[in-house]
């Protein structure tokens, strides 16, 4: 792993906005490292601040789990030995916590804290399509990453929050779910499917429908899913509520969200997306983190000069070299191949700076983090990347 502190320094860093807020959403489209990114930002700032930090995060790769030096992460919050940041040459003054979001044990306290009681929980629970519409109802990932957020945060066991957004194909969505949610368990649609079997009367209107979806379906199928919804509704008041404080939590001075991208042309349309979205809804836009960003020294004239130099002038220099003459071509065949290299990623490197010129200023703070050559494999390894956001 590579790292060059000095030329990534931003003007800024992080540090006001973490210990300034409770909760920090990071948000971007897939692939651009927001992972990584909230398990390095939560780990900076229990190494700089004092306080409990919780890193909640989707879907940790294992490498990154096994960075931080846990076994197992799960829906239940997890502890960061401080020996592991010892072991990586720093003392960490608060605590790092990380869980995983589980959505289908997510789902199951949600129904046994929000059912009218425990039977109607245990009803719901036992229902044949329970799990296959809490895992694959479209948002239901995104709704119950909200409504883990509000949990954790009114607990109060945690000074801050640094949450992972879903992988959405839309990164507003996971904004959206609360209410998407509510509104689908009052829509008109779903009334007429469970009206039948809320009341065991079939209008003349509805009794065709319903003989030919019998057959079709099975009586029993369509009994589970009216039997389902109709339980569900029950905590329906409940699902209002939530929705409501989730946007106020969201909407609250003290959450603040980072955009996460990278330089490629999707992923920045995305970024720049999400960032209209948030000022029109007016939430607070902390940073604008740029990923994989190459080093300015690639940029520098004097090195062009010189691999064009390299290139042009490789067989006159292997001439030079006291290697066999059988060898000298294949030598020259490397240091072009080097100079290729070179210009090759010097001209990516020009591009991603005209990108960022393009971008312009979109927050008050733009953190840019170099590019890696390995992953993120240890405590180590975050707190060197920790440098870049800090």
């Amino acid at each position: 792993m590579t790292a060059r502190t000095t030329e990534f320094a931003p003007t800024a860093g992080i540090e006001s906005l973490l210990s300034a807020k409770e909760i920090v959403i990071a948000c971007g489209s897939g692939g651009v490292g927001k992972t990584t990114t909230v398990a390095t930002a939560a780990a900076m700032a229990a190494v700089h601040l004092d306080g409990r930090v919780l890193a909640l995060t989707v879907d940790p790769a294992r490498r990154l789990a096994n960075a931080l030096g846990l076994q197992q992460v799960g829906n239940t919050e997890t502890r960061v030995d401080k020996q592991a940041f010892a072991d990586a040459g720093v003392t960490a003054r608060g605590e790092l916590w990380v869980a995983m979001l589980d959505t289908k044990a997510s789902w199951d306290e949600l129904v046994r804290e929000h059912a009218p009681d425990r039977r109607t929980a245990d009803a719901i629970l036992a229902n044949p399509l329970y799990r296959n519409i809490t895992a694959k109802f479209v948002h239901s990932h995104d709704y119950i990453a909200m409504e883990r957020l509000h949990d954790i945060h009114s607990s109060g066991r945690y000074d801050l929050i640094v949450v992972d957004t879903p992988p959405t194909r839309n990164a507003i969505d996971f904004l959206d779910a609360p209410s998407r949610m509510a509104d689908f368990f009052s829509s008109r649609l779903l009334r007429w499917l469970i009206a039948p079997y809320r009341s065991r009367l079939l209008t003349a209107a509805s009794k065709p429908f319903y003989s030919v979806a019998d057959r079709v379906l099975g009586a029993q199928f369509l009994q589970d899913i009216a039997d389902f919804f109709i339980l569900f509704q029950t905590m329906y008041d409940g699902f209002i509520e939530r929705a409501k404080a989730v946007t106020r939590t969201l909407q609250d001075d003290r959450t603040s969200f980072l955009v996460v991208t990278t330089l490629d042309p999707d992923p920045v349309r995305e970024a720049e997306f999400f960032i209209a979205e948030l000022r029109r809804r007016q939430y607070h836009l902390g940073a604008v983190v740029f990923n994989r960003v190459l080093p300015a020294y690639l940029r520098d004239r004097d090195a062009r000069v010189a691999a064009e130099r390299l290139r042009d002038e490789a067989d006159d220099l292997a001439a030079t070299m006291k290697i066999a003459e059988r060898d000298r071509a294949a030598f020259a065949d490397v240091l072009r191949e080097i100079a290729d290299s070179f210009l090759g990623y010097r001209a990516l490197a020009t591009r991603q700076a005209e990108q960022l010129a393009e971008f312009g200023s979109a927050s008050e703070l733009t953190l840019l983090v170099p590019a890696l050559e390995e992953g993120v494999s240890s405590i180590s390894d975050i707190v060197e990347l920790g440098q870049q956001l800090w």
